[in-house]
């Protein structure tokens, strides 16, 4: 008499493993393309998320009054508008594709140039 059948039985998985290892087709030639497509280049617009609840922590303690928080407008406005002048110049570089040493993040325009410049074939 078996007490604990299921301790004994040899485990099956459902698919075995194949003998010999699957070769590789290649219906069509295994390159890149020329060119990248600029579908996901979008990412979100957040700026200066910490002086906005400066401001608006002031602005909850003052009852709504804009005179004794001035200072913390004035830093999200300047920090408002250096966002936007880099933004208008980063804008400009990638129009004309020209490259930022050190940049993480390409755009697609920018991988296009650098594709032109060092083809895979």
């Amino acid at each position: 008499m078996r007490l604990f059948p299921p301790l004994s039985v040899k485990r099956y998985h459902a698919r075995p493993k194949p003998k010999e290892p699957v070769a590789l087709k290649a219906i069509i030639p295994i390159s890149l393309k020329e060119r990248v497509s600029g579908k996901g280049g979008k990412v979100s617009d957040v700026c200066c998320l910490y002086e906005m609840s400066v401001l608006f922590s002031c602005l909850t303690n003052n009852d709504y009054q804009q005179t004794p928080c001035s200072k913390e407008i004035q830093s999200f406005q300047k920090c408002y508008k250096v966002y936007t002048t880099e933004k208008a110049q980063k804008f400009d570089r990638e129009l004309k594709g020209l490259l930022t040493p050190g940049e993480k993040n390409l755009t697609s325009m920018q991988l296009n140039t650098l594709l032109k410049r060092y083809p895979s074939a």
